[in-house]
Protein backbone atom coordinates (compact mmCIF):
# COMPACT_ATOMS: atom_id res chain seq x y z
CA UNK A 1 0.00 0.00 0.00
CA UNK A 2 3.01 2.31 -0.34
CA UNK A 3 1.34 3.66 -3.49
CA UNK A 4 -1.02 5.63 -1.24
CA UNK A 5 1.97 7.79 -0.37
CA UNK A 6 2.99 8.40 -3.99
CA UNK A 7 1.44 10.96 -6.32
CA UNK A 8 0.98 8.55 -9.21
CA UNK A 9 0.92 5.15 -7.53
CA UNK A 10 -1.70 2.63 -8.62
CA UNK A 11 -4.29 2.14 -5.87
CA UNK A 12 -7.29 -0.23 -6.21
CA UNK A 13 -10.59 1.61 -6.41
CA UNK A 14 -12.08 -0.10 -3.37
CA UNK A 15 -9.15 1.06 -1.25
CA UNK A 16 -8.98 4.55 -2.77
CA UNK A 17 -12.62 5.45 -2.14
CA UNK A 18 -12.46 5.56 1.69
CA UNK A 19 -9.53 8.00 1.59
CA UNK A 20 -11.27 10.15 -1.01
CA UNK A 21 -14.47 10.23 1.06
CA UNK A 22 -12.44 11.16 4.12
CA UNK A 23 -11.32 14.33 2.33
CA UNK A 24 -14.87 15.15 1.23
CA UNK A 25 -16.29 14.66 4.70
CA UNK A 26 -13.57 16.84 6.24
CA UNK A 27 -14.53 19.87 4.12
CA UNK A 28 -18.14 19.32 3.11
CA UNK A 29 -20.01 21.52 5.56
CA UNK A 30 -17.31 24.22 5.39
CA UNK A 31 -17.77 24.24 1.61
CA UNK A 32 -21.46 25.11 2.02
CA UNK A 33 -21.38 27.46 5.02
CA UNK A 34 -20.01 30.55 3.16
CA UNK A 35 -22.91 30.38 0.69
CA UNK A 36 -25.45 30.26 3.51
CA UNK A 37 -23.83 33.29 5.17
CA UNK A 38 -23.54 35.35 1.97
CA UNK A 39 -27.01 34.44 0.69
CA UNK A 40 -28.44 35.49 4.05
CA UNK A 41 -26.82 38.93 3.71
CA UNK A 42 -28.31 39.56 0.25
CA UNK A 43 -30.73 42.42 -0.18
CA UNK A 44 -33.35 41.27 -1.00
CA UNK A 45 -32.64 37.90 0.64
CA UNK A 46 -32.43 34.88 -1.61
CA UNK A 47 -35.23 32.35 -1.36
CA UNK A 48 -34.69 28.96 0.26
CA UNK A 49 -34.96 27.36 -3.19
CA UNK A 50 -32.30 29.64 -4.66
CA UNK A 51 -29.97 28.98 -1.72
CA UNK A 52 -30.46 25.22 -2.13
CA UNK A 53 -29.56 25.47 -5.84
CA UNK A 54 -26.42 27.47 -4.98
CA UNK A 55 -25.36 24.82 -2.47
CA UNK A 56 -25.81 22.14 -5.10
CA UNK A 57 -23.77 24.20 -7.57
CA UNK A 58 -21.04 24.73 -4.98
CA UNK A 59 -20.54 20.99 -4.52
CA UNK A 60 -20.31 20.43 -8.27
CA UNK A 61 -17.86 23.32 -8.85
CA UNK A 62 -15.65 22.21 -5.94
CA UNK A 63 -15.42 18.75 -7.50
CA UNK A 64 -14.56 20.15 -10.94
CA UNK A 65 -11.91 22.50 -9.51
CA UNK A 66 -10.34 19.66 -7.49
CA UNK A 67 -10.28 17.45 -10.58
CA UNK A 68 -8.45 20.14 -12.58
CA UNK A 69 -5.91 20.56 -9.76
CA UNK A 70 -5.21 16.83 -9.89
CA UNK A 71 -5.24 16.46 -13.69
CA UNK A 72 -4.31 19.83 -15.24
CA UNK A 73 -5.81 21.34 -18.36
CA UNK A 74 -2.92 22.98 -20.25
CA UNK A 75 -1.07 25.03 -17.59
CA UNK A 76 -4.08 25.25 -15.31
CA UNK A 77 -3.60 22.77 -12.48
CA UNK A 78 -0.78 21.71 -10.17
CA UNK A 79 -0.88 17.86 -10.33
CA UNK A 80 -0.99 18.02 -6.53
CA UNK A 81 -3.63 16.53 -4.18
CA UNK A 82 -5.17 19.94 -3.52
CA UNK A 83 -8.86 19.83 -2.54
CA UNK A 84 -10.79 22.93 -3.60
CA UNK A 85 -13.86 24.43 -1.97
CA UNK A 86 -15.78 27.68 -1.44
CA UNK A 87 -13.54 30.13 0.40
CA UNK A 88 -14.24 31.61 3.85
CA UNK A 89 -11.74 34.39 3.10
CA UNK A 90 -14.30 36.29 1.02
CA UNK A 91 -17.31 35.98 3.33
CA UNK A 92 -16.98 39.40 4.99
CA UNK A 93 -16.41 41.48 1.87
CA UNK A 94 -18.95 39.57 -0.27
CA UNK A 95 -21.61 39.85 2.43
CA UNK A 96 -21.11 43.62 2.34
CA UNK A 97 -21.28 43.64 -1.48
CA UNK A 98 -24.54 41.68 -1.70
CA UNK A 99 -26.09 43.78 1.08
CA UNK A 100 -25.26 47.09 -0.62
CA UNK A 101 -25.23 46.28 -4.34
CA UNK A 102 -27.20 43.04 -4.67
CA UNK A 103 -26.24 39.45 -5.50
CA UNK A 104 -25.55 40.07 -9.24
CA UNK A 105 -22.87 42.63 -8.28
CA UNK A 106 -21.10 39.94 -6.28
CA UNK A 107 -21.16 37.63 -9.30
CA UNK A 108 -19.56 40.33 -11.49
CA UNK A 109 -16.87 41.14 -8.93
CA UNK A 110 -15.94 37.46 -8.45
CA UNK A 111 -15.82 36.94 -12.23
CA UNK A 112 -13.35 39.81 -12.70
CA UNK A 113 -11.28 38.93 -9.63
CA UNK A 114 -11.07 35.27 -10.59
CA UNK A 115 -9.83 36.05 -14.09
CA UNK A 116 -7.27 38.44 -12.56
CA UNK A 117 -5.89 35.85 -10.11
CA UNK A 118 -5.89 33.08 -12.72
CA UNK A 119 -3.91 35.24 -15.14
CA UNK A 120 -1.45 36.21 -12.39
CA UNK A 121 -1.09 32.52 -11.64
CA UNK A 122 0.09 31.82 -15.18
CA UNK A 123 2.92 34.28 -14.50
CA UNK A 124 3.65 32.96 -11.01
CA UNK A 125 7.39 33.14 -11.58
CA UNK A 126 7.15 36.91 -11.39
CA UNK A 127 4.66 36.71 -8.52
CA UNK A 128 6.93 34.45 -6.46
CA UNK A 129 9.73 36.99 -6.75
CA UNK A 130 7.60 39.43 -4.79
CA UNK A 131 6.35 36.93 -2.19
CA UNK A 132 9.39 35.70 -0.26
CA UNK A 133 9.49 32.22 1.35
CA UNK A 134 9.31 33.69 4.86
CA UNK A 135 6.07 35.47 3.86
CA UNK A 136 4.48 32.21 2.69
CA UNK A 137 5.66 30.51 5.89
CA UNK A 138 4.05 33.23 8.01
CA UNK A 139 0.81 32.94 6.01
CA UNK A 140 0.64 29.16 6.59
CA UNK A 141 1.25 29.69 10.31
CA UNK A 142 -1.44 32.39 10.29
CA UNK A 143 -3.84 30.02 8.55
CA UNK A 144 -3.29 27.45 11.30
CA UNK A 145 -3.85 30.02 14.04
CA UNK A 146 -6.96 31.41 12.32
CA UNK A 147 -8.50 27.95 12.10
CA UNK A 148 -8.31 27.19 15.83
CA UNK A 149 -11.47 29.21 16.61
CA UNK A 150 -13.18 27.53 13.62
CA UNK A 151 -12.35 24.11 15.08
CA UNK A 152 -13.55 25.18 18.52
CA UNK A 153 -16.79 26.61 17.08
CA UNK A 154 -17.47 23.36 15.21
CA UNK A 155 -16.62 21.28 18.29
CA UNK A 156 -19.24 23.19 20.28
CA UNK A 157 -21.94 22.76 17.62
CA UNK A 158 -21.32 25.55 15.10
CA UNK A 159 -23.74 28.47 14.96
CA UNK A 160 -26.71 26.48 16.24
CA UNK A 161 -28.77 27.68 19.20
CA UNK A 162 -27.41 24.89 21.39
CA UNK A 163 -23.74 25.85 20.92
CA UNK A 164 -21.67 24.55 23.83
CA UNK A 165 -24.38 22.18 25.05
CA UNK A 166 -23.41 18.97 26.82
CA UNK A 167 -24.78 16.96 23.89
CA UNK A 168 -22.57 18.75 21.37
CA UNK A 169 -19.49 18.47 23.56
CA UNK A 170 -20.12 14.75 24.06
CA UNK A 171 -20.37 14.22 20.29
CA UNK A 172 -17.19 16.22 19.62
CA UNK A 173 -15.27 14.46 22.40
CA UNK A 174 -16.35 10.97 21.29
CA UNK A 175 -15.38 11.74 17.69
CA UNK A 176 -11.95 12.99 18.78
CA UNK A 177 -11.40 9.96 21.03
CA UNK A 178 -12.26 7.56 18.20
CA UNK A 179 -9.86 9.41 15.86
CA UNK A 180 -7.04 9.15 18.41
CA UNK A 181 -7.81 5.52 19.32
CA UNK A 182 -7.98 4.46 15.68
CA UNK A 183 -4.71 6.24 14.93
CA UNK A 184 -3.03 4.43 17.85
CA UNK A 185 -4.51 0.94 17.45
CA UNK A 186 -5.07 0.42 13.70
CA UNK A 187 -2.42 -1.33 11.63
CA UNK A 188 -0.85 -0.48 8.27
CA UNK A 189 -2.64 1.82 5.85
CA UNK A 190 -5.85 1.52 7.91
CA UNK A 191 -4.19 3.79 10.48
CA UNK A 192 -4.57 6.69 8.02
CA UNK A 193 -8.38 6.34 8.03
CA UNK A 194 -8.66 7.69 11.58
CA UNK A 195 -10.65 10.76 10.49
CA UNK A 196 -13.15 8.67 8.53
CA UNK A 197 -13.53 6.33 11.51
CA UNK A 198 -14.18 9.29 13.79
CA UNK A 199 -16.72 10.76 11.37
CA UNK A 200 -18.65 7.48 11.15
CA UNK A 201 -18.63 6.93 14.91
CA UNK A 202 -19.61 10.55 15.58
CA UNK A 203 -22.40 10.38 13.00
CA UNK A 204 -23.87 7.22 14.53
CA UNK A 205 -23.65 8.73 18.01
CA UNK A 206 -25.36 11.88 16.71
CA UNK A 207 -28.25 9.78 15.35
CA UNK A 208 -28.63 8.10 18.73
CA UNK A 209 -28.73 11.50 20.45
CA UNK A 210 -31.26 12.86 17.94
CA UNK A 211 -28.94 15.39 16.24
CA UNK A 212 -29.52 14.10 12.68
CA UNK A 213 -32.76 14.43 10.71
CA UNK A 214 -32.63 11.39 8.43
CA UNK A 215 -35.93 12.32 6.79
CA UNK A 216 -34.34 15.25 4.94
CA UNK A 217 -31.85 13.08 3.04
CA UNK A 218 -34.34 12.21 0.28
CA UNK A 219 -35.50 15.82 -0.21
CA UNK A 220 -34.93 17.36 -3.64
CA UNK A 221 -35.49 14.30 -5.84
CA UNK A 222 -32.96 11.78 -7.13
CA UNK A 223 -31.16 13.73 -9.86
CA UNK A 224 -30.90 17.50 -10.31
CA UNK A 225 -28.45 19.18 -12.66
CA UNK A 226 -26.53 22.32 -11.60
CA UNK A 227 -27.99 25.65 -12.72
CA UNK A 228 -25.66 27.95 -14.67
CA UNK A 229 -26.16 31.73 -14.95
CA UNK A 230 -28.80 31.90 -12.23
CA UNK A 231 -27.96 35.62 -12.01
CA UNK A 232 -26.83 38.08 -14.68
CA UNK A 233 -23.49 39.61 -13.55
CA UNK A 234 -23.37 43.32 -12.75
CA UNK A 235 -20.13 45.28 -12.59
CA UNK A 236 -19.53 48.11 -10.10
CA UNK A 237 -16.10 49.68 -9.53
CA UNK A 238 -16.19 49.57 -5.71
CA UNK A 239 -17.10 45.89 -5.32
CA UNK A 240 -14.71 44.83 -8.10
CA UNK A 241 -11.74 46.65 -6.49
CA UNK A 242 -12.46 45.38 -2.97
CA UNK A 243 -12.92 41.78 -4.16
CA UNK A 244 -9.72 41.94 -6.26
CA UNK A 245 -7.79 42.94 -3.12
CA UNK A 246 -9.11 39.87 -1.32
CA UNK A 247 -8.14 37.72 -4.30
CA UNK A 248 -4.52 38.81 -3.74
CA UNK A 249 -4.84 37.72 -0.11
CA UNK A 250 -6.39 34.44 -1.28
CA UNK A 251 -3.45 33.96 -3.66
CA UNK A 252 -1.04 34.27 -0.75
CA UNK A 253 -3.17 31.80 1.20
CA UNK A 254 -3.04 29.36 -1.72
CA UNK A 255 0.72 29.74 -1.97
CA UNK A 256 0.91 28.95 1.74
CA UNK A 257 -1.49 25.99 1.53
CA UNK A 258 0.17 24.33 -1.45
CA UNK A 259 3.65 24.99 -0.06
CA UNK A 260 2.61 23.40 3.23
CA UNK A 261 1.05 20.45 1.41
CA UNK A 262 4.21 19.75 -0.60
CA UNK A 263 6.42 20.23 2.45
CA UNK A 264 4.36 18.00 4.75
CA UNK A 265 3.10 15.44 2.22
CA UNK A 266 6.01 15.13 -0.23
CA UNK A 267 8.92 16.31 1.95
CA UNK A 268 10.23 18.78 -0.60
CA UNK A 269 9.81 22.36 -1.74
CA UNK A 270 7.10 23.33 -4.20
CA UNK A 271 8.13 24.00 -7.80
CA UNK A 272 7.22 27.15 -9.70
CA UNK A 273 5.25 25.08 -12.22
CA UNK A 274 3.14 23.54 -9.43
CA UNK A 275 2.62 26.93 -7.82
CA UNK A 276 1.62 28.52 -11.11
CA UNK A 277 -0.88 25.78 -11.90
CA UNK A 278 -2.39 25.90 -8.42
CA UNK A 279 -2.92 29.67 -8.55
CA UNK A 280 -4.34 29.46 -12.08
CA UNK A 281 -7.00 26.98 -10.90
CA UNK A 282 -7.69 29.13 -7.85
CA UNK A 283 -8.52 32.08 -10.10
CA UNK A 284 -10.14 30.57 -13.17
CA UNK A 285 -12.18 28.07 -11.14
CA UNK A 286 -13.44 31.01 -9.07
CA UNK A 287 -14.52 32.73 -12.29
CA UNK A 288 -16.32 29.50 -13.28
CA UNK A 289 -17.87 29.37 -9.82
CA UNK A 290 -19.31 32.84 -10.32
CA UNK A 291 -21.13 31.66 -13.46
CA UNK A 292 -22.85 29.07 -11.25
CA UNK A 293 -23.79 31.85 -8.83
CA UNK A 294 -21.26 30.82 -6.18
CA UNK A 295 -18.47 32.64 -4.28
CA UNK A 296 -14.79 31.98 -5.13
CA UNK A 297 -13.19 28.60 -4.56
CA UNK A 298 -9.74 28.06 -3.11
CA UNK A 299 -7.50 25.37 -1.63
CA UNK A 300 -8.96 24.01 1.60
CA UNK A 301 -6.68 24.23 4.63
CA UNK A 302 -8.61 21.43 6.36
CA UNK A 303 -7.49 19.01 3.67
CA UNK A 304 -3.91 20.24 3.79
CA UNK A 305 -4.00 19.37 7.49
CA UNK A 306 -5.45 15.94 6.66
CA UNK A 307 -2.62 15.23 4.22
CA UNK A 308 -0.07 16.47 6.74
CA UNK A 309 -1.51 13.97 9.22
CA UNK A 310 -1.97 10.93 6.96
CA UNK A 311 0.73 11.52 4.29
CA UNK A 312 -1.71 10.09 1.70
CA UNK A 313 -0.96 12.13 -1.45
CA UNK A 314 -2.07 9.73 -4.20
CA UNK A 315 -3.85 11.70 -6.96
CA UNK A 316 -6.19 8.87 -7.95
CA UNK A 317 -7.29 8.48 -4.35
CA UNK A 318 -8.10 12.16 -3.98
CA UNK A 319 -9.80 12.04 -7.40
CA UNK A 320 -12.42 9.66 -6.00
CA UNK A 321 -13.26 12.42 -3.52
CA UNK A 322 -13.57 14.95 -6.35
CA UNK A 323 -15.99 12.62 -8.16
CA UNK A 324 -17.98 12.23 -4.94
CA UNK A 325 -18.28 16.02 -4.72
CA UNK A 326 -19.53 16.22 -8.30
CA UNK A 327 -22.04 13.44 -7.66
CA UNK A 328 -23.18 15.27 -4.53
CA UNK A 329 -23.93 18.22 -6.80
CA UNK A 330 -25.88 16.04 -9.24
CA UNK A 331 -27.67 13.70 -6.81
CA UNK A 332 -29.37 15.63 -3.98
CA UNK A 333 -29.61 12.67 -1.55
CA UNK A 334 -25.79 12.35 -1.55
CA UNK A 335 -25.40 16.04 -0.87
CA UNK A 336 -28.10 15.95 1.79
CA UNK A 337 -26.35 13.05 3.51
CA UNK A 338 -23.02 14.90 3.64
CA UNK A 339 -24.73 18.13 4.67
CA UNK A 340 -26.48 16.35 7.55
CA UNK A 341 -23.16 15.82 9.36
CA UNK A 342 -23.42 17.69 12.68
CA UNK A 343 -20.81 20.40 13.24
CA UNK A 344 -19.64 18.75 16.48
CA UNK A 345 -18.57 15.66 14.53
CA UNK A 346 -16.50 17.80 12.17
CA UNK A 347 -15.02 19.72 15.09
CA UNK A 348 -13.89 16.53 16.78
CA UNK A 349 -12.06 15.48 13.60
CA UNK A 350 -10.63 18.80 12.42
CA UNK A 351 -9.36 20.36 15.61
CA UNK A 352 -6.24 18.17 15.53
CA UNK A 353 -5.80 18.67 11.78
CA UNK A 354 -5.70 22.45 12.25
CA UNK A 355 -2.83 21.97 14.68
CA UNK A 356 -0.99 20.09 11.93
CA UNK A 357 -1.27 23.15 9.67
CA UNK A 358 0.25 25.36 12.37
CA UNK A 359 3.13 22.93 12.78
CA UNK A 360 3.65 22.89 8.99
CA UNK A 361 3.94 26.68 9.05
CA UNK A 362 6.42 26.55 11.93
CA UNK A 363 8.45 23.97 9.99
CA UNK A 364 8.49 26.28 6.96
CA UNK A 365 9.69 29.18 9.13
CA UNK A 366 12.46 26.93 10.47
CA UNK A 367 13.42 25.97 6.90
CA UNK A 368 13.81 29.68 6.10
CA UNK A 369 16.29 29.95 8.97
CA UNK A 370 16.06 31.69 12.32
CA UNK A 371 17.94 34.79 11.31
CA UNK A 372 17.24 38.02 13.14
CA UNK A 373 15.42 39.30 10.03
CA UNK A 374 13.18 36.23 9.68
CA UNK A 375 12.43 36.18 13.41
CA UNK A 376 11.38 39.83 13.23
CA UNK A 377 9.13 39.27 10.20
CA UNK A 378 7.48 36.16 11.66
CA UNK A 379 7.01 37.43 15.21
CA UNK A 380 5.70 40.87 14.27
CA UNK A 381 3.38 39.74 11.46
CA UNK A 382 1.85 36.99 13.63
CA UNK A 383 1.54 39.22 16.69
CA UNK A 384 -0.24 41.95 14.72
CA UNK A 385 -2.23 39.48 12.63
CA UNK A 386 -3.64 37.61 15.61
CA UNK A 387 -3.84 40.52 18.06
CA UNK A 388 -5.47 43.05 15.75
CA UNK A 389 -8.12 40.63 14.45
CA UNK A 390 -9.37 39.31 17.78
CA UNK A 391 -13.10 40.03 18.03
CA UNK A 392 -12.66 41.87 21.34
CA UNK A 393 -10.25 44.31 19.70
CA UNK A 394 -12.30 44.95 16.55
CA UNK A 395 -12.55 48.71 17.26
CA UNK A 396 -8.84 49.10 16.55
CA UNK A 397 -9.83 49.33 12.86
CA UNK A 398 -12.46 52.06 13.24
CA UNK A 399 -10.08 54.81 12.04
CA UNK A 400 -9.57 52.96 8.73
CA UNK A 401 -11.74 53.47 5.61
CA UNK A 402 -14.68 51.10 5.30
CA UNK A 403 -12.95 49.00 2.64
CA UNK A 404 -9.94 48.58 4.94
CA UNK A 405 -12.20 47.37 7.71
CA UNK A 406 -13.93 44.93 5.38
CA UNK A 407 -10.61 43.50 4.17
CA UNK A 408 -8.64 43.29 7.41
CA UNK A 409 -10.90 43.34 10.48
CA UNK A 410 -11.25 39.73 11.61
CA UNK A 411 -9.05 38.38 8.78
CA UNK A 412 -5.88 37.01 10.37
CA UNK A 413 -4.43 35.77 7.08
CA UNK A 414 -4.85 39.12 5.31
CA UNK A 415 -3.12 41.06 8.09
CA UNK A 416 -0.28 38.55 8.44
CA UNK A 417 0.27 38.65 4.68
CA UNK A 418 0.38 42.44 4.41
CA UNK A 419 2.62 42.96 7.46
CA UNK A 420 5.01 40.17 6.42
CA UNK A 421 5.17 41.53 2.85
CA UNK A 422 5.95 45.05 4.02
CA UNK A 423 8.62 43.89 6.45
CA UNK A 424 10.21 41.62 3.84
CA UNK A 425 10.91 44.71 1.71
CA UNK A 426 11.50 47.34 4.39
CA UNK A 427 13.90 45.54 6.73
CA UNK A 428 17.59 45.51 5.79
CA UNK A 429 18.97 42.30 4.31
CA UNK A 430 21.47 41.81 7.12
CA UNK A 431 20.14 42.37 10.61
CA UNK A 432 22.44 39.99 12.45
CA UNK A 433 24.03 41.26 15.62
CA UNK A 434 27.78 41.62 15.24
CA UNK A 435 30.15 41.62 18.19
CA UNK A 436 33.40 43.54 18.16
Amino acid sequence: MDNLYRLDGKVPLQKAIPFGLQHVLAMFVSNLTPIILIAGAANPSLSQGQTAMLMQNAMFVAGVATLIQLYPVWRIGSRLPVVMGVSFTFVSVLSAVVANYGYPAMIGAVLVGGIMEGTLGLFARQLVRFIKPIVSACVVTGIGLSLFPVGARSFGGGYADDFGSARNLMIGALTLIVCLAWSCLAKGYMKQLSVLAGLIAGYIFSIILGKVELGTILDGGIISFPHIMMFTPEFHVGPVLSVCVIFLVSAAETIGDTSALVSAGLNRKITQKELSGSLAVDGYASALSSLFGCPPVTSFSQNVGLIAMTKVVNRFTIMTGAVALMLAGLIPPIGNFFASLPQSVLGGCTIMMFGQILLSGMTMIADCGFTQRNITIASLSLAIGVGFTTSTEADIWKAFPKIGQEVFAGNVVAVVFVVAMILSYVLPKNMEVTHR
